[in-house]
């Protein structure tokens, strides 16, 4: 197993062609905004609980969404057409997070991998401008949304959270849509789920996924705080 150190200038990764079957790459390291960006542009990410070293991941085969082929079901097409959410972006970053890692139906311990380090250092990326958050409001509550990271033409989905029935849902959906715009070509969402699935996700090999990413973070990044090119139609109703 591949030990990163905490300190030095160091930030290189060992191939991802050397994790193991699950998908384990490397231990260690730290969570800096340079150690962080040169892992997602290297196809890693970190994931771990907060009794644990920091564990990097790079499995094979990969779970993606592109925008493309973005499939709205029909029962939330008709949720979003009634108009009972607003959605927004970059509105409460640091919120999003701490209720991605509070406790959800299926993690209902909570999300542990998101522990205070990680909501401190990926806020620290939403602050240089790499980091972006979605929210779903009704009226002025906060519902539901989702975090993530943007490296050119690449939007890395991290987590999500709901606490109104297709929140969350409506909250990705505006989202890709407007990637679409953006003209974005991969969405990653690390690890398949009949969630991720059922919005047009698939499984495909880590090498061409690493292909794909590397065209995706060689174009030009949109940093800074993100905002709809127009008003969503969930938002109007229409």
């Amino acid at each position: 197993m591949f030990v990163l150190s905490a300190s030095g200038r160091n930030l290189n990764f060992p191939p991802v062609e050397q994790a193991d079957a699950d998908g384990l790459l490397a231990v260690g390291g730290d969570l800096r905004p340079e150690r962080l960006l040169e892992a997602y542009r290297h196809g890693i990410f970190p994931w771990y609980n907060e009794d644990q070293p920091i564990l990097w991941w790079s499995p094979d085969p990969r779970a993606v969404l592109f925008p493309s082929k973005l499939h709205v079901p029909r029962s939330l097409e008709r949720t979003m057409r009634r108009g009972l959410f607003t959605v927004t972006l970059d509105r409460c970053f640091r919120e999003v997070m701490t209720r991605c890692a509070g406790p959800r139906p299926q993690y209902p311990n909570g999300g542990t991998w998101i522990t205070p380090a990680m909501i401190e250092a990926y806020g620290t990326l939403h602050e240089l401008g790499y980091a972006h958050s979605v929210e779903t409001w009704v009226g002025t509550d906060l519902v539901g949304g989702l975090y993530g990271l943007a490296l050119g033409t690449a939007f890395f989905a991290e987590s999500m959270f709901t606490q109104v029935d297709d929140a969350s849902k409506t909250a990705l959906v505006a989202l890709v849509r407007q990637l679409q715009v953006w003209e974005f070509s991969i969405i990653d969402c690390q690890q398949a789920s009949p969630h991720v699935r059922r919005f047009g996700a698939e499984e495909i090999p880590r090498r061409e996924f690493m292909a794909c990413l590397s065209e995706a973070t060689g174009r030009s990044n949109r940093y800074g705080r993100w905002a709809f090119d127009t008003v969503p139609a969930i938002q109007s109703g229409i």
